[in-house]
């Protein structure tokens, strides 16, 4: 029998173990704080999913070691910045022939490595064993079995085929790729364009606005994806177009959550203050914006979104810019 650890008990990590222990695989969850590994194991997550109850295959542990003991497949979902000093600590523990899934949305700040880059490199795994999970993948949705697909992705078909039949409850739907680069890229870059339509909302713009900024953001990230070597195919798809959309347009997006309340004038301080989760958004749009400029791509709304969460821009005056760039060319 396939067995799975899920390193990370937040939202996501949490609705995609629960969509394993719906497949048939035993989970068994790491978590930092012995406070959340008793509640997962009392079968909630009341900080991340109140009300849901989990499946009974699901177990927690506050031992990395003993999370990782026995796996076929090792899931990763913490914070995309925090990746590399994890596996620090983890990379040891990790079973030599596990498949490794990467959850995490973000490109790393320093490097501008993508999560499967790090993985490889801090984590000592070989590319064949890395797997990229993306696509419109809003957790709560998730975690109460409404129906939803996803894109399995690795370089080795069959890594991704054994990921997907393990992830394949009824409510659930894994479409297998080999576009790890797209994959990755369709999720991070989402977050940023997402913090952009938040922005749109929270400053009384209407759904125009909004779907053109989501249709500028896909061509972004098209360009840059097509750049690093990614099938441009993979955008029009559920990494791509479809996390888009759910991302930038519903309210359990917690990018566009940031991004409205940026709009409606709060400041990036005080957003952070009463958000208790991670908006990838706002840090990975500075290491997007870096890895953009380093192979000559144009990316105008990250650059303007990084100007408002980095450099203190107002979310108006980002908005007139884009515009005015807008009509100097149109056809960009």
């Amino acid at each position: 029998m396939t067995r799975a650890a899920v390193f990370g008990t937040g939202s996501w990590g949490t609705a995609y173990a629960a969509v394993l222990a719906d497949g048939g695989t035993p989970v068994t969850m790491w978590g930092r704080r012995q406070a959340m590994v008793d509640q997962v194991n009392a079968g909630c997550n009341e900080d991340y999913l109140p009300g849901i109850a989990l499946p009974p295959g699901i177990r927690a542990t506050a031992d990395p070691a003993e999370a990782a003991a026995g796996a076929d497949i090792v899931v990763l979902a913490v914070p995309s910045q925090t990746l590399r000093t994890n596996l620090a600590e983890w990379a040891h523990v990790l079973p030599r022939e596990a498949a490794v899934v990467s959850l995490m949305k973000g490109v790393e700040l320093g490097t501008t490595k993508r999560m499967s880059e790090v993985i490889a490199e801090a984590g000592g795994v070989q590319p064949g064993r890395i797997v990229v999970v993306s696509g419109p993948n809003l957790a709560k949705e998730i975690a109460q079995k409404q129906p939803a697909a996803s894109v399995v992705a690795c370089v080795d078909e069959r890594v991704a085929e054994m990921v997907a039949e393990a992830s394949n409850p009824p409510y659930f739907r894994p479409y297998t790729s080999s576009d790890v680069i797209g994959v990755e890229l369709g999720g991070a870059v989402k977050n940023v364009i997402a913090l952009a339509v938040g922005m749109a909302e929270g400053l009384g713009m209407g759904d125009n606005s909004k779907a053109s900024i989501i249709t500028r953001g896909l061509a972004e990230t098209s360009r840059l994806g097509m750049k690093l070597g990614a099938d441009p195919v993979t955008f029009s798809g559920l990494a791509g177009v479809g996390d888009l959309i759910a991302t930038c347009m519903s309210p359990l997006s917690r990018n566009r959550t940031f991004g409205v309340n940026l709009g409606k004038g709060m400041s990036v301080e005080e957003v952070v203050a009463v958000t208790r989760q991670t908006a990838e958004g706002v840090k990975s749009c500075e290491s997007i914006l870096q890895l953009a400029h380093d192979h000559g791509v144009s990316v105008p709304i990250i650059e303007q979104v990084a100007a408002v969460v980095h450099d203190g821009r107002s979310p108006q005056e980002v908005v007139g810019a884009l515009m005015l760039r807008a009509l100097k060319n149109e056809a960009e």
